[in-house]
């Protein structure tokens, strides 16, 4: 049985209304006679009537006499009569029900729609055709003969607005025989609109708890209210998703990206969530706040972080008897609040549940690490420490330190001293054994997106509120569209590919590259087009070790006297777009606009050693880069 709570009476009465004729033309309806007869919805006169019937066109004319008197005289009851007719012995026999039934389950009304869109054009239209004379008015009062007054008829049609033709469409067998029957109130399926303005259907009254959705083939219907909450708010044969789980299940989940891939009537929802037209919760896999660059300098920094992991959260699934200890030791120091601490961070969109989180160094023989305090949850659950090449458990990153015999809490170290310290101390505090949190029950979705940064690999913040992360499928980094060198496409997030960022496309194809040493002048002469992913790789690099993104803008924004002493201002972001918009025609160009971003940093620090020596260590960063890149010679 289909669940019609979110629908009005209204709304129903208006289905109704389409789907009468063609529920008056079902074959052999005594089945469904006998069903509306147990729910009392049919008088036990008309009942043994229609039973009665033999022939066919008699039947029909009957069945939609009596849907149409229901619909009159007893509005009330057609909620009733939707939830009796959609019972599945019901709709099994009768596929014409069954495909009503799908068309309220996942939202299409495509009957209702087509009306709605006709009704819109003929309001919009109908302001344009002139009003019906007064004249012409009188004469048809006055005029007695059929004849005429078929006439008039016909014009008066052609002049409004065509409604009553299309009622009589509607209207079924029973039209032929009752020609005098009064004019029938035109149900309006759209909100009323001033002449010009344009009706979006998630703007209609029908479509204000939910909407029908498309990604790739698979459709659903998405609940707006369980979308603002965060919530599981899209459903497919009953089964419900979050949009994440909805984009893999309906095979786009290398997109990542379902503010994209998820559309309703062809439109994202990220545009209607942008333009106000629907609000959403906090997702996994949207962006998080972050302001620190993954490998530190200091063992410890602190990280403003917007939303929070369920690390408070209890829970752990460890082997041995040190497990058991610790989960004596730490599920009992845990508040109750806790316990539901995820789940209400994933609700809120705003920031008022920020916490810090440490990120500490990590090594374990020769292999080194950050170890990610938000991420933690025990040595098996929750991949929480940052390699070079991956996102790893403890346990894994001992594994991959070839410490396979050895136990996570001693062989890993932070500051020479063994990992346990901090479990000790409740720095990292282990989960239980029954926890429940993404960390220790990952769903797919959870466990796809532990593989990537929770922060963008270039700008290490959240940048705007509706942007979304993009994953290398390659590495575990992630980018803002815009951040990422060459920009990142919308179409390459929906095609469903695989997707490498440049970092990676360098790497592989770092072999490919001439082995002919250059002298500077030669490479600086080269046109760029040829040798464009050398150049974002190594603008990608300078963005990347600016930590804290001293040269990413323009200095003058900030700094009131800049312009009175460096003449040409440069900085990453406009070589970025310079690049980007394809306007360097050499590298030497290229070159030489970067090497200006340095030249005025001197000039202007000149008092000044601390960003005086920023600006010199960026500098021999590119230069040793650059020498490699383009294999040139000293």
């Amino acid at each position: 049985m289909v669940d019609l709570h979110f629908l009005e009476d209204e709304e129903l009465l208006q289905f109704f209304h389409c789907q009468k004729t063609e529920m008056s033309c079902m074959d052999k309806p005594q089945i469904f006679l006998d069903k509306l007869k147990d729910y009392d919805l049919i008088p036990e006169d008309t009942y043994e009537k229609l039973s009665r019937m033999k022939s066919k066109d008699n039947l029909r004319k009957a069945l939609y006499d009596f849907l149409d008197w229901l619909e009159k005289k007893h509005p009330e009851d057609i909620r009733g009569f939707w939830t009796c007719v959609f019972t599945d012995t019901i709709v099994n026999k009768y596929p014409t029900l069954l495909i009503m039934r799908n068309s309220l389950k996942d939202g299409s009304f495509q009957f209702n729609v087509r009306q709605a869109e006709q009704a819109v054009n003929k309001e919009t239209d109908k302001g344009k055709r002139k009003e019906v004379s007064e004249d012409e008015e009188k004469e048809e009062k006055k005029a007695n003969s059929g004849k005429k007054k078929r006439k008039l008829r016909r014009r008066r049609i052609r002049d409004d607005d065509d409604d009553d033709e299309e009622e009589e469409e509607q209207a079924g067998p029973s039209s032929q025989s009752t020609p005098n029957k009064k004019k029938k109130v035109k149900i309006n399926f759209s909100p009323s609109l001033k002449r010009g303005e344009k009706s979006e259907i998630w703007n209609w009254p029908m479509y204000k708890h939910q909407l029908p959705v498309t990604c790739g083939q698979q459709s659903g219907y998405l609940n707006r209210d369980r979308l603002a909450k965060g919530e599981k708010c899209i459903v497919v044969e009953k089964q419900w998703f979050t949009p994440g789980e909805f984009e893999k299940f309906s095979g786009k989940s290398s997109s990542r990206n379902w503010k994209l891939s998820i559309r309703c009537r062809n439109v994202p929802l990220g545009k209607l969530i942008k333009g106000g037209h629907l609000k959403s919760g906090r997702y996994k896999g949207g962006c998080k706040k972050a302001k620190k660059a993954l490998f530190q300098s200091d063992d410890a920094v602190t990280v403003s972080e917007g939303e929070e992991d369920g690390d408070e959260e209890d829970g752990d699934e460890e082997d041995g008897d040190e497990d058991e200890d610790e989960e004596s030791d730490h599920s009992s120091k845990k508040s109750s609040t806790n316990d539901t601490e995820e789940e209400e961070t994933e609700e809120q969109p705003g920031p008022s549940h920020d916490r810090s989180n440490k990120v500490y160094k990590v090594t374990c023989g020769a292999l080194e690490g950050t170890l990610h305090e938000k991420r933690f949850a025990s040595g098996s659950c929750g991949k929480s420490i940052r390699t070079e090449a991956s996102w790893l458990t403890p346990m894994e990153f001992l594994k991959e330190a070839s410490c396979q015999t050895g136990s996570w809490r001693k062989d890993i170290k932070c500051e020479g001293k063994p990992l346990g310290v901090l479990t000790e101390a409740n720095v990292l505090r282990i989960h239980t054994l029954l926890c429940t949190c993404s960390r220790c029950k990952p769903d797919c979705i959870d466990a796809e997106y532990e593989k990537n940064d929770d922060e963008c690999y270039i700008c290490k913040n959240e940048g705007e509120e509706e942007e979304e992360l993009v994953m290398c499928d390659n590495c575990p980094r992630s980018f803002h569209q815009k951040c990422h060198l060459p920009h990142i496409d919308d179409a390459v997030l929906g095609d469903g590919t695989l997707w490498m960022c440049t970092f990676c496309v360098f790497k592989s194809n770092e072999e490919c590259f001439y082995k002919d040493e250059l002298k500077r002048e030669a490479a600086m002469s080269n046109e760029i087009s040829q040798h464009m992913l050398k150049c974002q790789y190594l603008l990608l690099c300078l963005f990347t070790a600016d930590e804290e993104r001293t040269f990413a803008t323009d200095p003058s924004r900030y700094l009131s006297d800049y312009s009175a002493v460096v003449k040409t201002p440069m900085w990453l972001g406009k070589v970025a777009d310079k690049l980007e918009n394809q306007v360097y025609k050499t590298v030497g160009e290229f070159v030489s606009d970067v090497e200006l971003i340095f030249t005025n940093c001197a000039s202007y620090n000149r008092d000044n050693a601390e960003y005086h020596a920023m600006g010199n260590r960026l500098k021999e960063l590119f230069d040793r880069d650059f020498r490699k890149v383009f294999n040139v010679s000293d």
